[in-house]
């Protein structure tokens, strides 16, 4: 979980800075990604692609739920 104030320092940052710090840390994490056997690097891409279907079925489920009457 992220501190009150990280997330206020998120709030006032601007689209471009959001967008220049997720990609600088996505570029971060990708030399790991790629670290280990063919077996493990699979498993890992699996794992980031489970956990991003839940993420999206559970903002989905927010949304369809503030469309009911």
């Amino acid at each position: 979980m992220l501190s009150p104030e990280t997330l206020e320092s998120y709030r006032r940052m601007t689209l471009g800075e959001r967008l220049r710090l997720t990609l600088e840390l996505q570029e971060q994490s990708e030399k790991y990604m790629l670290v280990g056997g063919n077996d493990v690097v699979r498993r890992k891409f699996e794992l980031l692609h489970r956990e991003n279907d839940a993420r999206n079925v559970n903002m989905l489920t927010a949304i369809a739920r503030t469309k009911l009457p």
